[in-house]
């Protein structure tokens, strides 16, 4: 993969990021605002919770434009890196967002407890719940299209902030909806709706948590794409075998090495030769690689 092609996947990130940015600056304020006058805490836990993923997706942004950078004298490897600690701080601001919620609920339903009076919240914040609803799944599945097309685990994590968000007004929505049916007895429902959804979010944290280490780890990419290599360079006129393939991420991109077999009578220049055809024929494949290190070895026996 040119460095263009890295650009141009980078390029298509930041712009999901920016459309996020300024979507979260307007529900967050209509949901703290929604929350304020008509008298919901869950509303209000929701609208904090969407400002801590603007800043969070701001971080992101920055990244992806860092993560782009070509490679140079400090970093001969790129700067891909930068992707996968966003990725990690993404996920803790998820958690951090989660714990928020769930210390406003329990404190509410401490309080509920202690005979203080909690007001019913009041019905039309309900239909403000709907259009954030729709809206933040929407841009979910939008997002994490385009972050599995480009290969970023950042922008799938902003992407799993819009779904969260999608999933604590759900709470919202429901825990509302209780309170107004139900009645008196039932003011903290939204409270105890919102600590179920927290639940979701820590799983969510933790499982894009889990993926950026392994990114920073240097984890294993997956067996097809180790296949897909391996295949791709046993295609190559020349070439007996291929083993000892690992396959790493940095960023959007892969970085490769492998050691294959030749003819052991070949001179220097023609292993020399077929060693290079096998980097421009992956570089070139579908695998978004943008380093290759072929290591050359004679043919046994």
């Amino acid at each position: 993969m040119s460095n263009g092609d890295l650009q141009f996947k980078a390029a298509q990130g930041r712009r999901a990021v920016l459309t996020g940015v300024l979507l979260n600056l307007i529900l967050s304020t209509g949901k703290i605002t929604g929350g304020l006058v008509g008298r919901s805490n869950a509303l209000i836990a929701d609208g904090i919770e969407s400002l801590l993923d603007l800043f969070s997706s701001l971080l992101i942004w920055a990244a992806l434009k860092y993560a782009a950078k070509p490679a140079d004298a400090e970093h001969p490897y790129g700067h891909g890196k930068a992707e996968s600690l966003a990725s990690i701080v993404g996920a803790l601001v998820l958690a951090v967002a989660g714990a928020f919620i769930a210390h406003n609920s329990i404190s509410q339903l401490i309080a509920a407890a202690h005979g203080a009076v909690i007001d019913l919240p009041s019905p039309w914040t309900l239909l403000l719940l709907i259009v954030v609803i729709g809206l933040k799944e929407l841009l979910f599945r939008i997002m994490a299209s385009k972050a599995r097309r480009i290969g970023s685990n950042a922008l799938l994590a902003d992407a799993w902030h819009h779904r969260s968000d999608a999933i604590t007004s759900i709470a919202a929505f429901i825990g509302i909806t209780i309170s107004l049916v139900g009645g008196k007895g039932f003011e903290v429902a939204d409270d105890w709706a919102a600590l179920f959804a927290c639940v979701v979010i820590f799983y969510s944290s933790y499982s894009m948590l889990r993926l950026a280490l392994g990114d920073v780890m240097d984890a294993k990419v997956s067996d097809e794409a180790e296949e897909t290599i391996l295949r791709t360079t046993c295609s190559v006129p020349g070439v007996i075998s291929a083993e000892k393939c690992r396959v790493r991420k940095s960023g959007l991109s892969y970085i490769a090495d492998l050691h294959i077999r030749v003819k052991g009578e070949l001179t220097v220049r023609e292993g020399h030769r077929i060693s290079h055809e096998v980097k421009d024929r992956l570089l070139t494949s579908e695998l978004p690689l943008e380093d290759v290190t072929v290591h050359l070895e004679p043919e046994e026996g």
